[in-house]
């Protein structure tokens, strides 16, 4: 299998020659919680990086997901539209997002890798567990 990229929105892309595989990271889908919903670009739509690609929606609230790189949608996981659980049960294979033709493959670059990506989370869950587990009661 070919191995993640993953952006600072926490979308994962699998390049599969022209194409990239995208979707939400397990680290942020944990984060988030059970997902109730899914709006997604149509096929034939340009998705362009940064800029929002579609929406999930968790306990009411919706939030944007954004796009890692730019590109036409080919395909769409009508599968997680229908059954968004999917996202959080299995977020790295029946949970996927979309799949584009890359439009711009310099893009890639600024993309990060699996390693760095989990250093970076696990810094973030660090930065956010650790300032809790100490206080003027238990120093």
């Amino acid at each position: 299998m070919a191995q993640l990229k993953f952006s600072s929105g926490h979308v994962w892309v699998r390049v599969e020659g022209p194409d990239a595989v995208l979707g939400l990271s397990d680290y942020i889908q944990d984060q988030m919680g059970e997902i109730t919903s899914l709006e997604l670009p149509d096929i034939g739509d340009l998705i362009r990086a940064t800029r929002r690609m579609g929406k999930v929606e968790v306990e009411d609230v919706f939030s944007p997901i954004e796009a890692p790189i730019t590109g036409e949608v080919l395909e769409i996981n009508t599968e997680a539209v229908a059954n968004p659980d999917l996202v959080n049960s299995d977020p790295y294979s029946d949970g996927w997002l979309l799949r584009v033709r890359i439009e711009n493959p310099n893009e890639l670059e600024e993309l990060i890798s699996e390693e760095e990506y989990a250093d970076l989370t696990e810094e973030t869950m660090t930065a956010v567990i650790q300032p809790h587990t100490r206080s003027r009661f238990n120093p």
